[in-house]
């Protein structure tokens, strides 16, 4: 079979090289699948450079969120078990992981829906107990985080603002159902969101980006409001000022969703119901941006690395996809 491996850690465009290899043999508790669609991921650019929590041995193939066939006939999503990732004609997964693919979304909708989606609702409901008419702010709205935890905003009844940077992305904020969008390269962030709010600032700040995004959360929270950190797409990781924290009544609330995989599965499968149900009633929909053929997804993993994308790339291996 074809796949996508990485034999040295560097940018995703110059290591991962399309091998002829072997089909992964399941180990136990393990199921073989057969790769449908495989969503891009910051995470897989991170593996490439060797700056991802988990370090696969070299070679190993990325790719850590698909929708994919078992080998008895079910249509399912998963998170592949490193090194056989997702970006290869099959994957090999946990087979307790294993959950079944929305009717609602097609291959490449599906494959988007599990790590984005359930960290958005996990950030936004679990950790920072988004209510409804609330104020929720998201940064990057339009990458493909940020639109699953706007579309989570929405559904759950929150007034939601956008910040991207660039007028595309801005267009792409205003289509997903952001109320208020913020064009970070020609606005004043700060500024605009508090005009926007009447000075109050967002109940909810989702910050997949860290950095001076972080910075604008800590000027923007309202009184008793929530900072959920995701992530540090930007690259820099913020130091916060506790005094800050203390003196405005506002809570910094640190998300690493795999970490329900090991201390609450339980609450992954009804996440998983609740996603799916909202995807039924038309609710949330994972912005996919292109379908890649499988010869492209270097590139596409490069382009995520490189912040030039909106919504998800997927991988589409030849033939695959409906």
């Amino acid at each position: 079979m074809q796949a996508w491996r990485v034999h040295d850690n560097g940018e995703p465009g110059e290591v991962m090289q399309c091998d002829e290899v072997d089909r992964p043999t399941p180990g136990e508790g393990q199921v073989l699948l057969k790769v449908r669609a495989a969503n891009i991921n910051f995470p897989d650019a991170l593996l490439c450079r060797g700056q991802y929590q988990v370090r696969p041995p070299l070679p190993f193939t990325p790719g850590v969120e698909i929708c994919a066939d078992t080998e008895d006939g079910r249509r399912v999503i998963a998170t592949p078990v490193l090194p056989h990732g997702g970006l290869a004609e099959y994957a090999l997964a946990d087979a307790s992981a294993v959950l079944p693919a929305p009717d609602a979304l097609d291959d490449a909708e599906s494959a988007a829906l599990h790590i984005g989606y359930q960290t958005g609702w996990f950030g936004l409901h679990r950790r920072a107990g988004l209510q409804e008419g609330e104020t929720l702010l998201v940064h990057a709205a339009a990458g493909g985080v940020g639109s699953a935890a706007v579309q989570l905003g929405k559904a759950a009844g929150a007034t939601v603002i956008g910040v991207v940077g660039g007028p595309e992305k801005a267009a792409v904020a205003r289509e997903l159902g952001c109320d208020v969008v913020v064009d970070r390269h020609a606005e004043d962030v700060v500024a605009a969101v508090k005009e926007a709010t009447g000075g109050r600032g967002a109940d909810v700040i989702y910050d997949p980006v860290g950095g001076a995004a972080y910075a604008q959360s800590a000027k923007l929270v309202a009184f008793e409001g929530r900072i959920v950190v995701v992530g540090f797409a930007s690259g820099t990781i913020p130091s916060p000022a506790l005094n800050h924290a203390l003196v405005k009544n506002y809570s910094i609330v640190g998300l690493h969703w795999g970490l329900y995989n090991l201390k609450d599965p339980a609450a992954i499968l009804r996440c998983h119901e609740t996603l799916t149900d909202l995807a039924a009633k038309g609710l949330i929909k994972p912005l996919v941006s292109e379908r890649v053929p499988f010869a492209a997804a270097a590139d596409a993993v490069q382009r995520v690395a490189d912040g030039t994308t909106t919504g998800r790339l997927v991988v589409l291996p030849e033939g695959a996809g409906r």
